[in-house]
C-alpha cells in the first residue's frame, strides 16, 4: 500500500529520530512509504492539525504520486482524523492507529489478540461517524418514525457489551497468572525480566542466555508473546526464570498500556529488570528516558536495574562492567548475536540475586541449590538428593503470555 507520511516539527529535538522510527512503523504495517511531507508549527491546528495550507498540500502529493493512504506521526482527534479524509480523499491514519494495527498482526497467542483487541475497540469507541440516519429515532409523522436507537448508538452498545465481555475473560488470565506467580514465589524462585525499547535485540539476548529459539527479527515489534525460562545459573543461585517481555516506543498508545496492563505485570512483580540498550543508536538515551516513563507508568520503577548496553559490536564497545558509587552493578556491556560479555550478564544477575532482600535462604543448602530443572537433571554431592522439604520445581516453560514486545 503506497503511503505518505507526515510529520510536524514542533521544536522537539528528536523529531529526526522520530520520523526515522515512522517509517519503520509503516514498512513494519505492511506500508510502502513514498513521499515524506514535514512542517513547522507551534502548536496543531485544531481542525486539519497541520493547517489548512499543508493539508492542500499533502493532497497535491497524494494526487501526484497515486498514494492510498496518508500516515501522521502524531495522535490525531476523531475530528481531526475525518477532516483530513474528507479532504484528501483517501484513509488517514495517526500513529496510535498504526501501533495498534501492527499489534493486531504481530498477535499469536489467544491472550494477545483478546488485548488487541480491546485496545483497538477502545480506540474505535471515539471514532464513530454517524451511519444509517434514514433509521434515527426522531422523524415525525405516522409510518416514519425509526427503530428505538440510531446505528451509532447501537454501535456503542455493541463495542461497550463486547469491552465488557473481554475485560472478563482477560481478568479470568491474569488469576491464572496471580497462580504462576504464587507458586514462583513458594519455590523463592528469583525473576528477571528483560524490558527495552523495541528493536533493541531483546529477543536475541533471551535467546541467548536461555536457548530458547524464540522468533527474533530486525524489524519493530517482531513478537508481542512474552516467553518464560527456567536457567540454572551455578549453586550460588541455583534456578532463576527469566521472561523476555515487550518492547516500549515513543508515545506508546494509551490504550495499548491501559489493555497489556495485566501482562506488563509480569515485568511489576520482576526481583530484577534488564533494561536492554541499543548501545549503536543514536537517541539511545532518549529511548532509555522512554522506557522508564513506561516502567513509572505501569508501577515498576521502583524495581532494581541493570542497563544492558547491547550491540557493542555495532557501536565499536568492548565487553566490560561499570558500577556506580554504591559498588552495586550499573551498567553491563554485551552483544547478543556475536556472544559478547554473555559470562559478565550472567555473573550480574547472579550477583544481584545474592543481594535481594529475603535471599538467604537461597543458599542455606547448595545441594538443594543443583538442581537443574532446565535440562532434567541435578547434580548430588555424595550421593544426597535434593531437599525432600522443597516443593517440586515448575516445567522449565513457566507461561507464554502475549505482550506490548518485542525484541
Amino acid at each position: 500500500m503506497r503511503a505518505a507520511l507526515v510529520g510536524v516539527d514542533f521544536g522537539h529535538s528528536d523529531f529526526a529520530a522520530s520520523m526515522e522510527e515512522l517509517m519503520l512503523l509503516s514498512r513494519s504495517a505492511g506500508a510502502d512509504p513514498i513521499s515524506t511531507i514535514t512542517a513547522k508549527r507551534s502548536s496543531p491546528d485544531s481542525a486539519y492539525f497541520v493547517g489548512s495550507g499543508k493539508a492542500d498540500e499533502i493532497g497535491d502529493v497524494v494526487v501526484n504520486d497515486g498514494l492510498e493512504i496518508v500516515i501522521f506521526n502524531h495522535a490525531l482527534s476523531p475530528a481531526q482524523q475525518r477532516n483530513l479524509e474528507k479532504r484528501l480523499n483517501v484513509r488517514v491514519l495517526d500513529r496510535t492507529s498504526l501501533i495498534l494495527d501492527i499489534f493486531a498482526q504481530r498477535a499469536k497467542s489467544h491472550e494477545g489478540k483478546l488485548q488487541v483487541e480491546l485496545a483497538q475497540l477502545q480506540h474505535l469507541a471515539t471514532r464513530l461517524i454517524r451511519g444509517w440516519t434514514h433509521l434515527e429515532r426522531q422523524k415525525g409523522g405516522i409510518g416514519l418514525r425509526g427503530p428505538g436507537e440510531t446505528q451509532l448508538e447501537t454501535d456503542r452498545r455493541l463495542i461497550g457489551d463486547r469491552v465488557k465481555a473481554l475485560r472478563a475473560r482477560l481478568e479470568k488470565l491474569h488469576k491464572q497468572r496471580e497462580t504462576q506467580r504464587r507458586a514462583r514465589g513458594r519455590n523463592h524462585t528469583f525473576s528477571v525480566s528483560l524490558v527495552g525499547y523495541t528493536n533493541a535485540g531483546k529477543s536475541t539476548l533471551f535467546n541467548a542466555v536461555t536457548k530458547a529459539g524464540v522468533y527474533v527479527a530486525d524489524q519493530l515489534f517482531a513478537t508481542l508473546d512474552t516467553t518464560s525460562r527456567r536457567v540454572y545459573l551455578g549453586q550460588d543461585v541455583g534456578n532463576v526464570v527469566i521472561s523476555d517481555t515487550v518492547g516500549f516506543v515513543r508515545e506508546l498508545p494509551h490504550q495499548l498500556v491501559a489493555a497489556f496492563r495485566a501482562t506488563l505485570e509480569e515485568t511489576i512483580h520482576a526481583d530484577l529488570l534488564l533494561h536492554v540498550v541499543d548501545a549503536a543508536s543514536p537517541v539511545r538515551m532518549e529511548q532509555i528516558e522512554q522506557v522508564n516513563l513506561v516502567l513509572k507508568e505501569i508501577g515498576a520503577d521502583h524495581i532494581p536495574q541493570i542497563l544492558v548496553w547491547n550491540k557493542i559490536d555495532a557501536a565499536g564497545l568492548e565487553p566490560s562492567v561499570e558500577r556506580d558509587e554504591y559498588a552495586t552493578i550499573s551498567r553491563v556491556f554485551v552483544s547478543a548475536q556475536k556472544g559478547s560479555g554473555l559470562d559478565l550478564l550472567r555473573d550480574a544477575i547472579v550477583e544481584m540475586a545474592r543481594k535481594a532482600p529475603g535471599s538467604a535462604h537461597l543458599y542455606q543448602n547448595d545441594e538443594a541449590l543443583q538442581e537443574d530443572q532446565f535440562d532434567g537433571q541435578y547434580d548430588q554431592h555424595d550421593g544426597a538428593a535434593p531437599d525432600q522439604d522443597e516443593e517440586p520445581g515448575e516445567d522449565d516453560r513457566i507461561s507464554t503470555h502475549s505482550q506490548v514486545g518485542t525484541r
